[in-house]
């Protein structure tokens, strides 16, 4: 039978054999808080490694993409057909066509830009394409010159464009000069030009 002096006697310990669980269960608690915490930083850690590959692996395929496609974009953007568009080369390759043709001439005006109406059926995704139309008016020797003409324009490298229409006429000259100006023509060109769709959007906001 456990007396009062056996009570006392546990006292001490007992308290000691308290506290030791309290801290045991405490050290517990504490444990598996950290270990949660660890657990987290892991996982985060793990997919910051794989986005980390993966943007490595999109750096990789983007270097080869561009790689492939950037003679060609430099192309274009040489002929002006990418970016801005360039009529003081327009006008240039006018210039040069009227003297290498050996033309009487070329009258021109030009419109405002606008949306290329046929990038629709052409689907260029991001890009945006736009059109500024000129109509052309010179003379010629003969009906054989238009042809020429356009030939001439478009080893210019002045830009990219196709034709709307032609029409021709020949005139009624009563003289009989070894070179003159026998057939009247008029054209109409649309002058294209591409950019991205965002690039586009934000020159529009400024």
């Amino acid at each position: 039978m456990i007396g009062r002096e056996d009570l006392q006697a546990l006292r001490i310990p007992l308290i000691a054999l308290i506290a030791t669980l309290l801290a045991a269960l405490i050290m517990i608690w504490y444990s598996g808080n950290v270990l949660e915490s660890s657990e987290r930083t892991r996982m985060q850690r793990e997919g910051q490694l794989r986005d980390a590959r993966s943007r490595i692996l999109n750096a990789g395929e983007e270097k080869q993409m561009i790689g492939q496609y950037l003679a060609g974009y430099q192309s274009l953007a040489k002929a002006g057909f990418v970016g801005e568009e360039q009529r003081i080369n327009w006008l240039d390759g006018l210039r040069l066509t009227n003297q290498q043709a050996d033309l009487f001439g070329v009258d021109y005006d030009i419109s405002s830009q606008k949306a290329y109406p046929y990038a629709a059926d052409l689907n260029p995704g991001d890009i945006r394409l736009n059109q500024s139309m000129m109509k052309l008016r010179f003379r010629l020797l003969h009906e054989d010159d238009l042809m020429r003409f356009l030939n001439t324009l478009s080893r210019q490298g002045a830009g990219i464009y196709t034709v709307d229409q032609c029409s021709m006429k020949r005139l009624d000259i009563g003289t009989a000069l070894r070179y003159q100006p026998n057939v009247t023509a008029e054209c109409e060109l649309a002058w294209i030009t591409a950019k991205v769709a965002a690039q586009a959007q934000g020159e529009q906001k400024k």
